[in-house]
């Protein structure tokens, strides 16, 4: 049995990538085990917007509400196909 805590356990999990405003963002490891933010922006000016934003003030809130783009709507599941018509 281990001795991790739900925090630790979730301190390892895998980020993907994401958009933010015009940029794509990538979570990135190096060798020594840290973590940074990198941002791939369509023009100069996309980068400097981005950049301007995180260098003014970020806000790290936990929702345990918030929708993710990657997780399936709710709602109930959809019922069976509909039988295609066919000429006798």
């Amino acid at each position: 049995m281990s001795n991790e805590t739900n925090e630790q356990q979730h301190s390892r999990t895998e980020f993907k990538g994401f958009q933010f405003g015009r940029c794509k963002a990538t979570v990135v490891t190096t060798e020594d085990g840290k973590r940074h933010i990198e941002l791939d922006c369509q023009s100069k000016k996309d980068r400097d917007e981005a950049a301007a934003v995180l260098e003014e003030e970020s806000l790290l809130r936990v929702n345990p509400k918030v929708v993710l783009d990657d997780t399936p709507p709710a709602g109930p599941p959809a019922g069976p196909p509909e039988e295609p018509v066919t000429e006798s």
